[in-house]
C-alpha cells in the first residue's frame, strides 16, 4: 500500500483503462554497465478483456436469457488476461516472443495465442482450452538458459550448448517477429494468432467451428435492448474467425523450413524448402477459402441486421460497405476473398515458388499456382444467385492482383512476365465464354475482365486496379510496435 509505480524498488504490474486499441508492455530498468534488471513494470490494457469477449460472444448465444451473458464469455477473457500477464512478465525477463510455439503444443506464453475452442462430440462448442494454463516447455528452457547458474566445475559454454541440443531434441521451435510479422514470411510455423500442429488442419477445425456459430448466430448474441444493428460488430470476428489462420496457411506456399542456425550446431539443413506435397495441399485450403459457399452468410442473418440509428456510427470494427448504408454482404465477402488472394499473390512468395521449382522440378511452379485460383473463383453451376455474385467477385479480385503483379517493376521479372502471359491467356477465355454465356449478368462480368485487361495492356503504367474495401480491424492490438 503507497507504493508509487515509478518507484524502482517495485516490480509493478498496472491495470491501465482505455477505449482504444493499444498494446500491452512488458518492459523493465536495468543497470546499462551489467544488464541486471533493476525493475520489471507491466502495463495490461483492458480493451483487451473487451475483444476476447467479443470473439466469444459472435460463437454462442450468449444472452439466450435476455439480460445475462453466458458466463464462458468473462472466463474465457479472464483465461485470457491470465496468459497475457504471463507473456508480458515473460518480457521484463528478457523473453522474446515465439511465434512459432503454437505447433509445440503451445509450448510458450510468448506466443500471441488464436483462442482454441472445439465441438464436443454433440457438436456444441467447448471452450475449456479456449486458452492455456500456466507457462510452457519453451518458457522453462529460455529461463534454463538465462538464468542457470554454473558451478566452478563447468564450462558455462559447453553447458549453454547443452541446453539448446536439448531444445531440439525436444522438438522445440524458436521462431520470433521479423520472421513471423510480415506477409512475404516463409517458414511453415512461425505465425502470429494461429493455432493447431499444422496450418492446414488448424484451417478445417476453424471452418467447422466458424460454420457451427453461425449457424445458430442471431438476437440471442446481444442483450435484450441492444440495437440489432450491433449485430454487426458482434459478427465481424466470427465470420472472420479464419483471418489468420490463412495467413498461417499461405506461408506454407514456397516456404522453407529454417532455424537460426550456427556453425557447429549441428544443424544439417538449416535452409530446407517445404515439402511439396504439403505446399499443394496449402494451395488448396487456401483456395477453399474463397468457395462462395463458404463466403455466403446465410440470409437471416443479413435480414436482422439495419443500418445503425441515430448516434450511433460505422468504425474500424464495421465491415466496409458498396452499399451507402444498408449493411452488404457481398462487400463482407469480398474482404474476405481479398486477404485469401492478397496472401497467395504476395510477389515474394511467387517468387519462392519460381526459385523452388527451377531447383526441383518436382515442386509445383507459378503457373500451376496460378490455374489452381482461376479454378477455385468464379460463379459455377448449381450456385445460388447470392452464390454467383460473390464467385464473380472472386474471380475480378484475383484479376484485378494479376494485373498489379504484371505490372509490377519492383519484383522479381519472371513473376510479373508469367502475370502477364496469364492474364493474356484469361483475356482469350474470357472473350470466348462472353459470346457464349446466355446470362446477362455474366456477359457482364466476362466483357468487363475483358475490357481491364485490355485497358492494361494499353497503358500498364496508368491503369488503376479498382479500390478493394479493406478487412475490419482484428489483431486485438493493432497498431504499431512489437511487445
Amino acid at each position: 500500500e503507497g507504493a508509487d509505480p515509478m518507484d524502482l524498488r517495485y516490480n509493478v504490474i498496472n491495470w491501465v483503462h482505455r477505449s482504444t486499441r493499444g498494446w500491452s508492455y512488458g518492459s523493465s530498468v536495468s543497470d546499462p554497465r551489467t544488464g541486471e534488471i533493476i525493475k520489471g513494470h507491466v502495463l495490461l490494457g483492458s480493451l483487451r478483456v473487451r475483444q476476447d469477449f467479443l470473439i466469444a460472444q459472435g460463437l454462442v448465444e450468449a444472452y439466450k436469457d435476455g439480460e445475462n451473458a453466458d458466463p464462458r464469455l468473462l472466463e474465457m477473457a479472464l483465461a485470457r488476461l491470465r496468459q497475457l500477464s504471463a507473456h508480458e512478465v515473460g518480457h521484463t525477463l528478457g523473453l522474446s516472443h515465439n511465434f512459432a510455439a503454437s505447433t509445440n503444443d503451445r509450448s510458450s506464453v510468448m506466443d500471441y495465442p488464436h483462442p482454441y475452442l472445439q465441438l464436443d462430440d454433440n457438436g456444441e462448442l467447448d471452450f475449456s482450452e479456449a486458452y492455456d494454463v500456466g507457462i510452457g516447455e519453451w518458457d522453462k528452457r529460455t529461463i534454463i538458459y538465462g538464468y542457470k547458474e554454473f558451478s566452478k566445475r563447468e564450462n558455462e559454454a559447453e553447458e549453454l550448448a547443452k541446453i539448446l541440443t536439448e531444445n531440439d531434441e525436444m522438438g522445440l521451435s524458436y521462431i520470433t517477429d521479423r520472421d513471423a510479422r510480415a506477409t512475404f514470411g516463409a517458414h511453415p510455423y512461425g505465425h502470429l494468432w494461429d493455432g493447431g500442429k499444422t496450418p492446414m488442419a488448424e484451417l478445417k477445425r476453424l471452418t467447422e467451428v466458424r460454420a457451427k456459430a453461425l449457424s445458430t448466430f442471431g438476437e440471442n448474441n446481444i442483450p435484450v435492448g441492444t440495437h440489432m444493428a450491433e449485430l454487426e460488430r458482434v459478427l465481424v470476428p466470427l465470420y472472420l474467425a479464419h483471418r489468420y489462420q490463412i495467413e498461417a496457411v499461405s506461408k506454407v506456399i514456397g516456404g522453407v523450413e529454417y532455424t537460426y542456425a550456427a556453425r557447429g550446431d549441428g544443424n544439417k539443413t538449416p535452409n530446407k524448402m517445404v515439402d511439396p506435397k504439403m505446399q499443394k495441399e496449402a494451395l488448396d485450403a487456401l483456395v477453399g477459402t474463397l468457395d462462395p459457399s463458404f463466403l455466403a452468410l446465410p440470409e437471416k442473418i443479413i435480414e436482422m441486421i439495419p443500418p445503425p440509428p441515430p448516434g450511433y456510427g460505422r468504425g474500424r470494427e464495421h465491415f466496409k460497405l458498396h452499399t451507402g448504408i444498408t449493411f452488404d454482404p457481398i462487400g463482407a465477402a469480398e474482404s474476405a476473398a481479398n486477404g485469401s488472394i492478397m496472401f497467395l499473390l504476395n510477389p515474394q512468395r511467387l517468387t519462392r515458388i519460381v526459385e523452388q521449382n527451377a531447383r526441383d522440378e518436382n515442386h509445383m511452379d507459378i503457373f500451376e499456382l496460378f490455374e489452381t485460383l482461376a479454378e477455385g473463383v468464379g460463379a459455377k453451376e448449381g450456385h445460388s444467385p447470392m452464390e454467383q455474385e460473390i464467385g464473380r467477385m472472386t474471380e475480378k479480385l484475383a484479376l484485378q492482383h494479376l494485373l498489379g503483379l504484371a505490372g509490377d517493376r519492383d519484383i522479381m521479372q519472371q513473376v510479373s512476365a508469367a502475370s502477364l502471359l496469364h492474364v493474356n491467356e484469361l483475356a482469350q477465355k474470357y472473350a470466348g465464354l462472353s459470346s457464349n454465356s446466355g446470362d446477362k449478368n455474366q456477359q457482364a462480368h466476362y466483357l468487363y475482365l475483358v475490357t481491364q485487361i485490355q485497358q492494361f495492356i494499353q497503358d500498364p503504367s496508368g491503369y488503376k486496379t479498382p479500390e478493394i474495401p479493406s478487412m475490419p480491424d482484428g489483431s486485438p492490438i493493432g497498431c504499431g510496435g512489437h511487445f
